[in-house]
Parts: structure tokens; sequence; C-alpha cells
């Protein structure tokens, strides 16, 4: 359920999704960091942060919620309906966690596991995630490659609070 749906039905008193999005998100970094601990056994430390980041990120949550449909389940608001919101990537990512957040409450970590590796697990080699592209990080390896250290600083920033952009 997502807020829009929740704020438009307010005298039912339901809740939303975000807090099950907050705990699934959490379930799956220890999931896939358990699976790529266990299954990349010559990665180092860096490595496997690497190769997690570009799994449980926007891009690819999305892809995996679009596999299972998720888009078809999701109750919003008549705005966040008519604005698309049934195929925005953050709204699919967010669906997944939630998915993964309330399969850990109702049924416990193993359950997670054995649903991730149905539907996510197999679908994790090295390359198939090369989506994320994060430059900054590579910026970073680059320049440190030759002692140096990268300073950043804001010259800028635009919007609300809640959504900057920098």
């Amino acid at each position: 359920m997502h807020t829009s749906y929740v704020n438009e039905h307010r005298e039912q008193q339901l809740e939303d999704n975000e807090r099950l999005e907050f705990l699934g998100d959490a379930v799956l970094e220890l999931a896939v960091s358990q699976y790529l601990y266990r299954e990349y056994k010559h990665m180092s430390e860096g490595e496997l942060t690497k190769f997690r980041a570009n799994i449980v990120c926007e891009p690819s949550l999305e892809k995996f919620a679009k596999d299972l449909n998720l888009n078809e389940f999701l109750l919003l608001g008549k705005g966040e309906e008519k604005s698309g919101g049934r195929e925005r990537p953050s709204l699919l990512a967010d669906a997944y966690e939630a998915l993964i957040g309330a399969i850990y409450l109702d049924q416990g970590f193993d359950q997670v596991i054995t649903f991730l590796s149905d539907f996510m697990y197999p679908k994790i080699e090295p390359g198939a995630f090369s989506h994320a592209m994060d430059y900054k990080t590579q910026l970073q390896e680059l320049v440190q490659q030759d002692g140096k250290q990268v300073q950043y600083k804001i010259v800028d920033e635009i919007g609300p609070a809640h959504n900057r952009s920098l």
C-alpha cells in the first residue's frame, strides 16, 4: 500500500508500506551479503561491497519487482496512478523491499532466503548488474591510485529540502 493510497483512505486507518521497506532493505542487504560471501570466495571485501551495491539498488530491485509483476498488486492513490506511479522505478524498488520485509515478518529469515533462492540468486553473476555506474567511486579510485585525495565542495543546491539537486 503506497502512502498516496493510505492518505486517500484515512477513514480506514491503513498502514503504508514504508516501514516494511525499511525492514526489507536491511534484510535484503544481509541476505545478499550472505549469499555473495558464500558464493564468491575469491572476491575481496571491496569487490563484494560493490557487487552487493549493484544488486541492492533501485535499477536492480525495479527489475526484480517487474519480474514478479509487483506493479499489478500495488494500491496507489488516484494522483499517483494517473502520473504513472505503477511503473515508477523508485516505487517498484520500494515495493520489492516491502515484500522482503513482509516475508521476513511473516515467515522469518529462512523463508526470505528460500524466496531469494527462487527469484533473485539465480540471476546474480558478475557483470549482470553493471548498469549501476558509480562515477563518484570510480573517480575516487582513479585519483587515489596516484596517492591523491578527492575533495568535494557543494557549489549550489536547488529544490526543496527533501529532494535537493546539487
